[in-house]
């Protein structure tokens, strides 16, 4: 099972987790990103490619799911404004074995740091600036290449 979902709602984890062990496996590996309040930021703001950026994330999980042995795999990413704490992204793995759900979530959330169409803005008071890709964040991702 395979479920990604691009949303401005706020994240249900525990929802998501009751989600993932459904399906009966024997470990879900699971990572949750926060928006940090670095330098000042007090909002970050997220803008998708609606419609390409969800095939992208249902991809990377098919992608996963290929390469590892997985009963489950969830991806669930905010869009629009968010305050410092909120969670941006959830990222779920469930299998039979932990070695896969924690590499395939791994995977997961290191491909789409690098390979999701989503434009990042952070607000310091009444600024903003737009986020540029970060060289660790290609190189976490370019890991997976050669595996």
């Amino acid at each position: 099972m395979i479920r990604v979902s691009v949303q401005e709602a706020p994240l249900d984890i525990a929802a998501e987790h009751r989600a993932l062990a459904q399906s009966g496996v024997g470990g879900i590996a699971s990572f949750t990103g926060l928006v940090r309040g670095d330098d000042g930021v007090t909002t970050l703001e997220l803008e998708q490619y609606p419609g390409m950026t969800g095939r992208m994330l249902t991809r990377l999980a098919e992608q996963a799911a290929e390469r590892w042995s997985l009963a489950a795999a969830t991806i669930v990413h905010r869009v629009g404004p968010m305050a410092v704490g909120d969670g941006i992204v959830f990222v779920g793995t469930a299998s039979a074995h932990r070695a896969d759900a924690l590499e395939a979530c791994a995977y997961l959330i290191d491909r789409l740091k690098t390979d999701a169409p989503f434009w990042k803005r952070e607000w310091q008071g009444g600024e903003s600036r737009w986020v540029e890709a970060r060289a660790c964040d290609d190189s976490a991702a370019e890991r997976w290449d050669t595996k």
